[in-house]
């Protein structure tokens, strides 16, 4: 605990909040058409992009004067604007949605346990969240969700969708599930009241970890205490002679995880820089207090986004851990929260972050350093050839003698 308070105060003087709240006086009334003009003018001198999708952002100033009359109008009205960025990341939140955000970002939610996002148009699950009803039930990465309740999800943005999905606990939604190679498939799950969990060190079921060989899934940065959860599990493997780092279906969260992960793992080296609108590079670099040398192996896929991409796109560059798995999602622009009279918010695209190597992996990804593809036939015999390939990885390269973990592995499962 001691060390992550150090940490998260020398690299809290070194970055920019990116959960941030505006300048007003929450006790001041704002009136409807103020706020759609504080939603305009937050857009107007932080948004990434100066041309704002090549558009004139003044022919927004004033076109909704004579018709937003209540705070729902000016809700519609923020949403039609921020839609004409084309930037599914830069988003209006309406009271209930933004309460929602923070106790996701507290720790719990209800619903089904799901991180959904919008490519091309389909409205896609980035990833699953480990132990939810939306993983127990065979949701997975790449999904797509072509019907809601018996409602299509064409043109659908994401919050309504993330709207529809969620609610009280104990109740049920149902989801039409496209998947590749497969028939399309409906299910109903029960919601639940989600307690995100962000690291976990239960060796999965059906593994087989070498003894020797540290294991740490890390499901989310959501969470504002992942960091510290991921430093407990390092200490606790400091007689680990490697450690597996496990950030498949891992959608991102909050960047400040990702740097203090980071400064944990690399010796005074670049971990990420950010490039704002008017072109200001700012670097994050670690702090000379590294916690583990031990080699590392980190495992990603298609569902590994955001502050997932950034810790493992660090690790990669500096030659830190060998990548393993699927090329990740491709998420490589950074938002600030802004808070907003009447108890919503704002999300807005501020900058876009490269990694060390000057990589701007934005709809690109990171490319696996050993690409392993797990099958339908793989999911279907629980097995899991990308872990098992860390595993492989590292006992050769530790020079290892091999140990048969197969006997034991098997009475633990059964």
């Amino acid at each position: 605990m001691k060390n992550f308070m150090k940490r998260l105060s020398i690299i809290i003087l070194s970055i920019l909040f990116i959960y941030v709240g505006a300048n007003f006086n929450p006790s001041m009334a704002q009136t409807p058409q103020q706020l759609y003009d504080r939603a305009w003018k937050l857009i107007n001198t932080k948004y990434v992009d100066q041309t704002n999708n090549e558009q004139d952002w003044n022919r927004w100033r004033h076109k909704y004067d004579e018709q937003i009359k209540t705070d729902e109008d000016a809700y519609v009205a923020i949403g039609t604007m921020v839609a004409s960025l084309n930037d599914v990341y830069t988003k209006f939140l309406n009271p209930k949605e933004f309460k929602e955000e923070n106790e996701s970002i507290q720790g719990s939610l209800k619903g089904i346990g799901v991180q959904i996002g919008n490519r091309d148009g389909k409205l896609l699950i980035i990833a699953p969240i480990e132990d939810t009803p939306g993983e127990r039930a065979g949701l997975l990465a790449e999904d797509e969700i072509l019907e809601i309740n018996g409602e299509s999800t064409k043109g659908l943005s994401v919050d309504k969708a993330a709207e529809k999905i969620r609610g009280e606990e104990g109740t049920e939604v149902t989801l039409l599930i496209k998947r590749k190679g497969v028939p399309n498939k409906s299910y109903t799950i029960k919601r639940a009241k989600i307690e995100i969990k962000s690291v976990s060190v239960k060796t999965p079921k059906y593994a087989v970890i070498d003894d020797r060989l540290g294991y740490i899934r890390l499901s989310s940065f959501i969470s504002r205490n992942a960091a510290e959860e991921f430093e407990r599990a390092l200490l606790d493997y400091a007689d680990k002679e490697g450690i597996i780092i496990d950030l498949r279906s891992n959608p991102g969260g909050l960047l400040t995880n990702a740097i203090l992960i980071g400064d944990m793992l690399l010796d005074s080296k670049v971990i990420v820089s950010t490039v704002d609108r008017d072109g200001y590079k700012e670097t994050q670099r670690a702090t000379p207090n590294i916690l583990s040398k031990q080699p590392l192996v980190v495992l990603v896929d298609s569902g590994s986004a955001s502050a997932s991409e950034i810790l493992s796109g660090a690790l990669k560059d500096n030659k830190r851990a060998t990548i393993i798995g699927k090329k990740t999602f491709g998420k490589g622009l950074v938002q600030e929260i802004n808070r907003m009279p009447n108890g919503s918010a704002m999300h807005i695209t501020i900058q876009k972050y490269l990694t060390p190597n000057g990589t701007d992996i934005n709809k690109k990804g990171i490319e696996p350093d050993i690409t392993v593809e797990i099958t339908q036939k793989d999911v279907d015999d629980k097995r899991d050839p990308q872990l098992q390939k860390a595993n492989d990885y590292l006992v050769e390269t530790l020079g290892l003698t091999p140990v048969a973990a197969q006997e034991k592995a098997e009475a633990e499962n059964k």
